[in-house]
């Protein structure tokens, strides 16, 4: 199944209009996973990569209309709340393992709900995009590009676990060199709330497993 077992019952504003919730993640040895709802100015909410929550916890943030993934591998528990509140779910052209069919499909610079812009990210998987917000700050869902479960400098996911670790790092160098980067949100966790751009280099600066050019990318 998609879903962890966990349940979080509460969700934390991460910035005005961003809110996040964390359940020890039974699937990849209770790492941290985390996901997102942006919440518009009308009060519609988005979901991106939901995990599993108590439903007040998300009724209390406004009426849930859009559910977004950022790759096949983070249905999640995307197919229980389309089922509970009518939200169609978006996911990547071409997302692998998905266990329904999605209502919508996008690729890169498609604008999705909650005022979310795809970016096309591959590198852990081929079909994995982040998500970028401009407003009410420069924000950006990084999906696994990244983790940081502990605290300091963002880490890679090791090389074994990516399908192509190479073109993740120019996935990040990427977002640098297009995005402006203020805010990082992560699959695994705590975001960062500001001057998201230097984390990103210094995660460039430190890596110590990025690929060789004899490695093959």
């Amino acid at each position: 199944m998609s879903e962890p077992k966990e349940r979080a019952h509460r969700t934390v504003q991460v910035v005005p209009g961003v809110h996040r919730w964390s359940v020890k993640d039974d699937r990849i040895g209770g790492v941290q996973s985390d996901a997102y709802a942006v919440v518009a100015e009308d009060g519609a909410v988005t979901l991106i990569d939901p995990l599993p929550i108590d439903e007040k916890a998300l009724s209390k943030l406004g009426r849930v209309e859009a559910i977004v993934l950022t790759a096949g591998n983070h249905q999640r528990a995307a197919w229980h709340f389309r089922k509970l509140f009518g939200a169609p779910v978006w996911a990547p052209e071409d997302a692998h393992g998905l266990e329904d069919t999605p209502d919508a499909t996008y690729v890169a610079g498609n604008s999705l709900p909650g005022g979310l812009v795809a970016y096309h990210t591959p590198g852990p998987v081929e079909s994995m995009h982040a998500l970028w917000m401009e407003r009410p700050r420069s924000v950006i869902f990084l999906s696994d590009l990244l983790t940081h479960v502990k605290a300091g400098t963002p880490r890679f996911v090791e090389n074994a676990y990516q399908d192509d670790p190479g073109r993740t790092r120019r996935s990040i160098q990427r977002i640098l060199d297009h995005l402006p980067v203020e805010v990082l949100c992560f699959a695994h966790g705590g975001p960062i709330l500001r001057d998201g751009a230097s984390a990103l280099r210094r995660a460039l600066d430190e890596d110590t497993e990025a690929p060789t050019p004899s490695e093959p990318l």
